[in-house]
């Protein structure tokens, strides 16, 4: 099989290239931009790993759609994972016009060209931002999503929509994922995690918002991955049944924990006290992400394995080593 991964060189295509290159059965090409919207040296650290691995890669931005046409007519894959997107719920509100044209144009290209190209199978990523201030205890993929609170959280649901009617029309295999707070090595440095553990080594403050009540149901990234990898496996024989073969998922650790109790995990990984800045709750942000995970536990035997207590420390090892502290 041939798979296209879009974003493949961004924290979780990066993790999700590896799971695939151990079986050692499928050929992968890899499509990116290594845009600035974080340090590209961290980028292109992680596609030095990638390299000899890869079928093919290209840099390319999916909004160029004459260029993501002619890399999708000539690679003909049996299956895009979209992972590239402009992230991010705090940037969204300085800069929408980069999440218009990432995942709204860019999404749009990907859902003709597998038009156009009889591409039948694709599976995206979506995000838990799509909830918005849902005050449920576990969020389902059930639970009513039309108020976004950023502009981000918009341009996730808006695929789901546009994903929907393109396999309703062309009967096309789509998949869309909602992810929630992925961490682990390798990881975004605009990530909170990431952040925290930056500043308490060189001796800053960090940003504590929401006085630290925030709750987050922070996924590992070897549980994301698996679950993707368990999917691609089974899309065929799981989702062609249908007249509309499209679907949702949940894709989480189903465990969150309180912001406070995160930072003491980095905290007791360090050996380094933080020094705190608490702040109110920013604009645009949800005061609690909870996945409720029987879905896709129900269709692919998913089960994250690894805890926050248990990834945090190895977040904490890699950041070390990488910056050889």
């Amino acid at each position: 099989m041939k798979i296209i991964i879009t974003g493949f060189s961004g924290f979780i295509g990066y993790h999700l290239c590896n799971r695939i290159f151990y079986d050692q059965k499928y050929k992968v090409t890899g499509v990116d931009n290594f845009n600035n919207y974080y340090d590209p040296v961290l980028k292109k650290d992680r596609f030095k790993i990638l390299k000899p691995h890869l079928h093919n890669h290209y840099n390319c931005n999916i909004s160029n759609q004459s260029k993501i046409f002619e890399i999708i007519d000539y690679e003909k894959p049996d299956i895009i994972i979209h992972l590239a997107a402009q992230a991010g719920v705090r940037y969204s509100l300085e800069n929408p016009q980069a999440y218009f044209e990432s995942n709204l144009q860019g999404f749009f290209n990907i859902l003709e060209a597998c038009r156009i190209f009889k591409i039948n199978k694709l599976i995206f990523a979506s995000s838990s931002s799509v909830y918005g201030n849902n005050k449920k205890d576990y969020f389902s993929e059930n639970d009513f999503v039309d108020n976004p609170l950023n502009f981000y959280a918009a341009s996730k649901k808006s695929n789901e929509l546009m994903a929907y009617s393109y396999s309703n029309l062309y009967k096309i295999i789509i998949v869309g994922l909602r992810f929630f707070t992925v961490y682990g090595p390798f990881g975004r440095p605009d990530m909170s995690y990431y952040k925290f553990t930056n500043n308490i080594l060189n001796g800053k403050y960090i940003n504590v918002f929401g006085k630290g009540e925030m709750y987050r149901d922070f996924t590992y990234v070897d549980d994301i991955t698996n679950g993707i990898f368990s999917l691609i496996e089974t899309i065929n024989t799981k989702f062609s049944e249908s007249s509309v073969p499209y679907n949702i998922f949940n894709i989480g650790n189903n465990n969150p924990v309180k912001l406070t109790y995160f930072i003491s995990l980095i905290e007791k990984a360090l050996g380094i006290k933080a020094k705190k800045n608490y702040l109110d709750f920013q604009q645009g942000e949800a005061i609690k992400t909870a996945a409720n995970i029987s879905k896709i536990q129900k269709f692919l035997n998913f089960n994250p394995t690894t805890k926050i207590e248990d990834g945090i420390p190895i977040f904490v090892k890699w950041f070390k080593e990488y910056h050889n502290l």
